[in-house]
């Protein structure tokens, strides 16, 4: 029989505080996933993730390149207002981060794997306690040799070289595996420094904020020795070329033969199988340690990823595949399972929702809203109607609907990214799509809907205009056209 004092102890007794960790990957496109109906990918693990919370069905970067996507999750800003905008800035140290609302609100924090922050781990940097990325897991990862040897006959990957050398070989249309076997892979390194750490953690006073990021699936698509037959690149379809695509498409990936698209399309759906394991690795972790249930995980990518479609085998653009990413979070007993939310969302309404969903202190400067209510199955106060997004290493800006998709380039930055066409600076460009008509965006219908043209650049002036930190420098008296090609130049210190 419990005694009058052991029950008012319990019942005054505070409940302990959420668990929280983010899971992200590395150019993992929304449409290969299991779960999102891609019936060739294999990802049980995430799948069945997702079949515990709520998958977002439509969910968008802000900008589809690595570091400026990262930041900008990190900072809930747009990335112009973070003040990252292409690939080689890192991020002010002095900026709100995710990392630090947690540490004000009691919590350790902790980071491993890959995260383009551009500059050395440390102790306290940008709100984490402990750091090990992606420098740290390289060095420590590279001076463990292999404990297997490799079967016989097993051709070697060559060393990555992007751009030096043809891109059938870095992006390894041969599908060859990475010389080790999966539980000697970097990802697989990755996934067991955070099991350890959630290990030596599980039975602390003070909650846990881990973030884990995996490198997977980036290019040149590492998979290791023992999934190397897990699909047969014939059995891919190879996407088709539009009519108007020719122009637009990198001179890089010119010489590609429907076979080598075939390998590279392949050796990307091994790279993401092997991620979904060591998502997996992760999440049997939690359950193993008696952490699953109070714990939030949020799954997701720093942007999506083509593989064929329009002819190209990167992010860098603002078609579909390059911007769509997968979106899932699970927190037992606090919001729907096997759910699945249509509306449109972006990157940062991720931080909102998580400060919001953790009752963490909102981030000063939180351009994103809190995507709470879709989760806990109500409808938002007020649904995005379009998801914005930009390319500023190439000046260009996207805006979407239900219906129209609107890509405006100024065409007067050359390009420094390795993806050139024919022309490098062709000057200001405008497409638009009726996604309706035509969901594969190969027809530009933007000379027979002028109307529909012109109210989207207000929409994208609308958007930079309140999170812009140089909004109020913008010259007076300038067509829209003018006034959006001031706010897509790149301004990173």
């Amino acid at each position: 029989m419990i005694s009058r004092r052991a029950l008012l102890a319990s019942v005054a007794a505070p409940a302990r505080k959420p668990n929280f960790l983010f899971l992200i990957a590395d150019d993992h496109a929304g449409y290969v996933l299991g779960a999102d109906g891609n019936r060739k990918v294999a990802t049980p693990n995430l799948d069945h993730f997702a079949g515990q919370g709520v998958r977002f069905a439509r969910h968008y970067c802000n900008q589809p390149v690595c570091t400026p996507s990262r930041q900008s999750l990190l900072t809930g800003q747009m990335p112009s207002a973070a003040g990252v905008t292409v690939l080689k800035t890192s991020l002010d140290p002095s900026k709100p981060t995710l990392a630090k609302q947690f540490k004000g609100a009691g919590y350790r924090t902790a980071v491993f794997g890959k995260m383009h922050l551009n500059r050395p781990s440390a102790p306290g940097l940008y709100g984490f306690d402990d750091m090990m990325t992606e420098g740290d897991i390289q060095k420590a990862w590279g001076a463990e040799p292999p404990k297997r040897d490799l079967p016989a006959g097993v051709k070697r990957k060559p060393r990555w070289q992007p751009f030096k050398d043809p891109a059938r070989i870095w992006l390894n249309a041969d599908k060859l595996p990475f010389p080790r076997y999966y539980e000697e892979m970097r990802g697989t390194f990755t996934a067991n420094r955070a099991i350890d750490w959630l290990k030596k953690h599980k039975n602390d006073a003070e909650p846990f904020a881990l973030w884990v990021s995996f490198p997977e699936p980036h290019s040149p698509y590492d998979f290791p020795i023992d999934h190397k037959d897990q699909y047969d690149p014939k059995t891919f379809a190879v996407p088709t070329i539009g009519p108007e695509d020719g122009g637009q498409i990198p001179l890089i990936f010119r010489d590609l033969t429907p076979a080598d698209k075939q390998g590279i399309i392949a050796s990307y759906y091994t790279a993401v199988s092997s991620l979904d394991r060591n998502v997996g690795d992760v999440l049997q972790a939690l359950d193993r340690l008696g952490l699953a249930e109070n714990t939030c995980v949020f799954y997701m990518a720093d942007h999506g990823y083509c593989l064929g479609q329009h002819g190209r085998f990167e992010k860098h653009c603002g078609y579909e595949p390059a911007l769509r990413v997968p979106l899932l979070v699970r927190y037992p007993g606090r919001i729907r399972q096997a759910a699945v939310v249509n509306d449109l969302t972006e990157h940062i309404d991720v931080p909102a929702t998580i400060t919001d969903l953790l009752g963490l202190d909102p981030l000063p400067i939180q351009h994103g809203q809190s995507l709470r209510p879709c989760l806990e199955g109500k409808k938002p106060a007020a649904p995005r109607r379009q998801i914005f997004s930009q390319y500023l290493e190439n000046e260009e800006v996207y805006l979407a609907g239900d219906r129209w998709k609107l890509i405006f380039c100024s065409g007067r930055r050359k390009r420094t990214d390795g993806y050139e066409t024919d022309r490098p600076t062709p000057g200001r460009h405008i497409e638009l799509y009726d996604k309706k008509a035509d969901p594969g965006e190969f027809t530009n219908v933007a000379a027979k809907h002028p109307e529909v043209v012109a109210s989207m650049q207000q929409s994208i002036l609308a958007r930079y205009r309140s999170t812009h930190p140089d909004a109020a420098q913008e010259p007076k008296n300038l067509a829209a056209s003018e006034a959006i090609e001031f706010y897509v130049v790149p301004r990173d210190a």
